[in-house]
């Protein structure tokens, strides 16, 4: 892949062009990607019939809970209308899944244990402790480019 920068500055906003043999994987991520990167980066969350409009930048984690889905800020927690795996896709460059109802900010994540007997847990930057499924582990240990044999 080639990418080329062309400063312009007759041009009153930034446009993006992809020239490709073929529409395929690559370029489908990559589409995904600037598609995400233009995308409004807030969150509707609701408590007692306010709306409140949250910024991607300020959630510490989004879990799921009695079918319901939660957004957790280092003040608040606020319920969402949306699934946890539509909120998944849609900040997939920021949001890592740690189980099967938790999807946390990368860049809130304090310290991940790695316990040798029991499930792995991560702690947040607010304290909160949360377990790490083992199936996530690896995805996990992989987003932080954490290698070793531990499981």
């Amino acid at each position: 892949m080639k990418i080329h920068l062309h400063i312009e500055h007759q041009l009153m906003e930034v446009e993006v062009h992809v020239h490709a043999p073929e529409y395929n994987e690559q370029v489908a991520q990559l589409m995904k990607k600037l598609n995400q990167s233009t995308t409004n980066d807030t969150i509707a969350g609701y408590s007692n019939g306010d709306i409140h409009l949250i910024k991607m930048q300020d959630v510490y984690s989004i879990y799921s809970e009695q079918g319901k889905v939660f957004i957790q800020t280092d003040e608040q927690e606020l319920e969402v209308k949306q699934k946890l795996y539509e909120l998944e896709e849609r900040f997939s460059s920021q949001l890592l899944r740690v189980n099967k109802a938790t999807l946390v900010h990368f860049e809130k994540i304090a310290s991940i244990q790695s316990k040798v007997l029991g499930n792995p847990q991560l702690t947040l930057e607010n304290g909160v402790t949360i377990p790490i499924s083992r199936n996530y582990f690896k995805a996990l240990k992989e987003a932080f480019g954490l290698g070793g044999n531990s499981k």
